[in-house]
């Protein structure tokens, strides 16, 4: 159905105090494909003076109804273009704090973090309507300078503010699919450039030697090795079922899983070491009583007793998988469908710490 014959036309009507409120008439009514209602005025919240009793008021009045026109041959083009946004007025009023939070519950933890570094920059209040280009240029500073929710005397890491900023404008990117938003306020937004920084692994050296160390947390232990012979992120281990393990046509066991970060089904074949550090076969979680917060000071504690003394942190052992695959011969292609990435590029870095691993064994044989 179209309405590129419905008339608009800027109309009075008087009010108190000798003003004449502005207002749009649509005819024949046009409906609001959300709410189905039909509409006929729309107020412009402009008004003029009913008697201007000098210059000034006169030329105020013909600058109101100019305004007025302008913005009736806007709505002529959103009614040629079946754009209805304008006919909600209940859209720019509700609460995008509330939708921000709704839409973490299906998000990985990252988003929460977001949410809540939002929620500190707008005190708590914050509509559909106040989210613009300014609005969220200023956000972006903020992030630049913000302090860590958990350690507020640090801030956050420039890397960490560049990761806050794309999920936020992924997040505006959405609302404005969904028509939350009337612009996409991303074309005019300048990223948050990440920094380059060395990435941690461990050798196959390095990962015998802490295979070997007693840990006092025998799942962080286990999990900590299914990480280094799979690449399996720790949102993953942690959401692990019994169920997404399956017997591969070659006989061998794989997992079957949606990760958390990326949402990429990805069907992984598991090795017999791997699948033997999960214990025996049940139901439910694999790696129970496994949480985020023993990959903290438990971890560094049992990398202390396994007297290694690079800064590894659970996310390294993901590095590790990678880097001793490229290193073992495995083809980048096959090591970035393994590690989930979306694009081989991701999985370049990890065959660059291996070729300087390899300079760094070339230059151990020396005839001098």
């Amino acid at each position: 159905m179209t309405h590129t014959c419905t008339k608009v036309t800027v109309r009075q009507r008087a009010i108190r105090n000798d003003k004449i409120s502005l207002y749009l008439d649509y005819y024949p009514a046009v409906r609001n494909p959300e709410t189905m209602q039909m509409s006929r005025r729309e107020y412009l919240g402009i008004y003029i003076y009913a008697h201007p009793k000098n210059e000034m008021e006169r030329e105020f009045n013909n600058d109101m109804l100019n305004k007025a026109e302008a913005i009736r041959c806007i709505r002529v083009q959103s009614l040629i273009n079946e754009e209805f946004g304008f006919l909600d007025k209940h859209k720019m009023k509700a609460d995008f704090l509330a939708y921000f939070e709704k839409m973490c519950r299906n998000k990985d933890q990252k988003w929460l973090f977001v949410y809540q570094h939002f929620y500190n920059f707008v005190k708590g209040q914050c509509t559909f309507g106040e989210v613009n280009v300014d609005l969220c240029k200023r956000f972006r500073d903020y992030l630049l300078n913000a302090r860590q929710l958990k350690h507020a005397g640090h801030r956050i890491s420039l890397n960490s503010a560049a990761g806050y900023y794309s999920t936020f404008r992924g997040l505006l990117k959405i609302a404005y699919r969904d028509k939350l938003i009337r612009e996409n306020i991303n074309d005019y937004l300048e990223k948050i450039e990440y920094q380059d920084v060395k990435r941690e692994y461990l050798t196959l050296a390095e990962v015998k030697q802490l295979a070997a160390t007693p840990c006092d947390i025998p799942v962080l232990k286990a999990a900590s090795l299914f990480s280094c012979l799979t690449g399996l992120r720790i949102s993953d281990i942690l959401n692990l079922q019994w169920e997404d393990f399956g017997i591969a046509p070659d006989q061998g066991y794989c997992l079957r899983i949606r990760t958390q970060k990326t949402k990429t089904e990805a069907t992984l074949p598991v090795s017999y070491e791997a699948y033997e550090l999960c214990g025996k076969p049940g139901t439910g979680k694999v790696f129970k009583g496994l949480t985020r917060s023993m990959i903290n000071y438990p971890l560094k504690n049992w990398l202390k007793k396994a007297r290694i003394k690079k800064h590894i942190t659970f996310h390294c052992f993901r590095h590790s998988f990678a880097t001793l695959q490229i290193a073992a011969g495995t083809d980048i292609y096959t090591v970035s469908k393994m590690m989930t990435h979306r694009n081989v590029s991701t999985t370049q870095i990890y065959a660059e710490l291996v070729n300087e691993k390899k300079r760094e064994s070339a230059n151990k044989i020396s005839l001098k």
